[in-house]
């Protein structure tokens, strides 16, 4: 949406719960049939895609518009937390309460922040227990992660629900090779101090990784002075966090194998909550800090079974999650316990039918409930979903690639619900081209708490739909030293979910279109120096019915029509590596978001919030193969913002420290 449209103000991945990312799956070249190719055998290769079918592929095969992040990247640039890797993403928005560990949202090319699926080694991450279903990226640390791949445009047809703006799969590290440690610590503004040890390594049959993360800082300042009464007290933010992680892999024999992983995150926030005290019932923050604890365990195990010369790889298994997040403190108003789990059991094979033909069947079955009870309500509410998918992958010669999935959710609080993708791409060698599109559609079941909340449930609802497309283009120069493209997307989504005002009951009262073009353009100027620049514009206009009350969800443009809330028009990010020794390696990213419309903090007023920019710079020096020193500036300009309103970014800060290997 263009900026004179404006109301006043009042780089370029799983099946639910389903591991795709850590089994091997069979067939994916074109030709014969082979051995199958490992997850992590698409870790070590970037040029690899696993998300967009599920089976690993070459990137050059795949019509989706994926970014992968890898560990050396995450290295590289000296990124601790998700949040702060997926800010140069094209096509995202990130919003963040504050500094680190304040709740994160993600918006994929405009689409709601709970229409983004989210696993973690496969195991669906998203906690029952939230009102709308949305994830929180706040808690994920990056010390463990192997890969990160965002997959953009509805892909319900593989994934089922949540999946209307996208996937995002955070893949953890596997051992390989002889036993290796691993160690760093860390320090720098804002009271951080950050720590990490690893111990990883193969045998002939057994792959074993273990990690531990420590990610704390004291002194975040979060509470702009501007929203407070004169001489009230504004207490940082305090955040500290440990997170576990384990990930195995037994070889029995050459046709079955057993895969485990397991990870917990422990974490707590002290933070400035909101108080509405009388008799005036206006907002300000409040005088005390509040402690909201996050305590996430995840885990899977499976089993793989290889058959046919390796043709046909079948996997069974279960995967569970269990999530608590309690708040404490002086400010009764938002103390509370919320609690989530989720089981999902799972059967899919994949069978490499001919030469470049792919045939993938799957069924699963998710069961998943919630506990919340606060000084206003309590709710206990369950329900599940079993689902039937199945995808073809197709090479049609050296050129054209194809993949088509289809899937039925069977949902115990809504019924039926079909959804389909397909996504086709051609290569031109000759010229270096490569032509993509996609056409599919996407859902969202409605949550736990939107459906059988106290005061604001309607089992009634009906899930939140989407069909969408894109079609774009790729094109190397100069023997793929240049590399750009652009790639047009739309989306239009219906029956979403809001809150009547006279009623504050949940309804489907609107709908929503969102449309833009991603471009990038990437430039190895020489062997030691890469940049990358990418631009997204995006357009999110949500649809009422006439007299329908526009609530706190967007920003009145028309009496029928408004401007989604936290979706920028303009994003930039351009990113340079440099190695100008072999020791040393030197890192630039810079992020630039245009204006969006927000609320006001306290208020249900809508504010024109101002767009930003940031810079950060990372330095890394090999001592010697076993020590490597480092250093990093965030926010290098120390440029002030709020993303959203009414919390500050954390501003300029410096750190420093050592990593070990043996």
């Amino acid at each position: 949406m263009s900026r004179s449209r404006r109301a006043p103000a009042a780089r370029s991945s799983s099946i639910a719960a389903s591991p795709f990312l850590i089994v091997p799956l069979a067939g994916f070249l074109a030709g014969a049939p082979q051995r199958a190719l490992a997850q992590d055998d698409a870790i070590a290769l970037p040029d690899v895609v696993v998300s967009a079918t599920a089976l690993p592929t070459p990137a050059a095969e795949v019509a989706s518009s994926v970014t992968i992040i890898t560990a050396a990247d995450l290295e590289r640039a000296q990124i601790r937390t998700v949040p702060d890797a997926l800010k140069t993403v094209p096509g995202l928005n990130v919003v963040q309460t504050g500094g680190p560990g304040g709740q994160t949202s993600v918006f994929i090319r405009g689409t709601n922040s709970n229409q983004v699926k989210v696993l973690i080694d496969g195991v669906e991450a998203s906690d029952p227990s939230t009102p709308n279903g949305a994830f929180d990226f706040g808690q994920l640390l990056t010390a463990d992660v192997a890969r990160i791949e965002v997959l953009r445009g509805p892909q319900s047809g593989l994934y089922g629900s949540d999946a209307i703006g996208g996937v995002i799969t955070v893949t953890t590290k596997k051992g390989e090779g002889p036993a290796r440690f691993t160690g760093l610590v860390e320090g720098g503004a804002f009271g951080t101090f950050n720590q990490a040890v690893g111990v990883s390594g193969s045998t002939d049959r057994l792959s074993y990784a273990f990690n531990i993360a420590h990610f704390a800082s004291s002194d975040t300042p979060v509470t702009p002075a501007s929203i407070a009464p004169p001489g009230w007290p504004l207490n940082p933010n305090t955040y500290d966090n440990w997170t576990y992680s384990t990930r195995l892999e037994q070889q029995f024999s050459e046709a079955f194998a057993v895969n485990f992983v397991a990870r917990y995150t422990s974490s707590q926030l002290g933070y400035t909550p909101d108080l509405y005290p009388a008799p005036s019932y206006e907002g300000v923050p409040a005088a005390e800090r509040s402690t909201s604890f996050a305590r996430q365990f995840l885990t899977k195990g499976e089993g793989v079974w290889t058959a046919l010369d390796g043709a046909l790889v079948s996997t069974f298994g279960v995967s569970a999650l269990d999530v608590s997040r309690p708040t404490v403190g002086p400010n009764a108003s938002v103390n509370g316990t919320y609690d989530g789990d989720r089981q999902t059991y799972y059967l899919r094979s994949n069978l490499a039918f001919a030469p470049g033909q792919n045939l993938l069947l799957g069924v699963e079955r998710k069961n998943e409930s919630m506990t919340s009870s606060t000084a206003y309500t309590t709710l206990t509410a369950s329900t599940g979903d079993t689902a039937a998918y199945a995808e073809l992958q197709s090479a049609l010669g050296e050129r054209l690639f194809l993949a088509a999935n289809i899937r039925n959710d069977a949902d115990d609080s809504f019924g039926d619900h079909a959804t389909w993708r397909i996504a086709p791409a051609f290569l031109i060698p000759e010229t270096g081209t490569k032509l993509k599109a996609s056409y599919g559609t996407g859902f969202k079941a409605p949550s736990l708490y939107q459906l059988y909340a106290p005061y604001y449930g309607n089992a009634d609802l009906k899930p939140e739909e989407s069909t969408g497309y894109d079609v774009g283009f790729e094109q190397k120069l100069f023997g793929g030293r240049v590399t750009f493209g652009a790639t047009y997307f739309h989306n239009d989504i219906t029956n979403l979910i809001s809150y009547d005002p006279a009623t504050y009951v949940n309804i489907n009262v609107s709908s929503a279109t969102t449309q833009g073009v991603e471009a990038f353009v990437g430039v190895a100027v020489t062997e030691r120096l890469n940049l990358r620049v990418d631009y997204t514009y995006t357009d999110a206009v949500g649809y009422l019915p006439e007299d329908a009350p526009f609530g706190a969800s967007c920003a009145p443009l028309s009496a029928t029509t408004c401007a989604l809330l936290r979706r920028p028009n303009n994003k930039v990010s351009l990113t340079a590596d440099w190695r100008p020794i072999d020791p040393l390696t030197l890192s630039a990213s810079l992020v630039y978001v245009s204006a969006w419309w927000d609320i006001v903090r306290f208020t249900s007023d809508y504010v024109d919030q101002p767009g930003y920019t940031v810079v950060n710079l990372a330095a890394n020096y090999a001592l010697n193969p076993n020590a490597t020193v480092f250093g990093r500036i965030d926010n290098l300009l120390n440029e002030s913002y709020e993303n959203p309103n009414g919390f500050l970014a954390t501003g300029f800060g410096a750190y420093a420290g050592v990593k070990l290997t043996y």
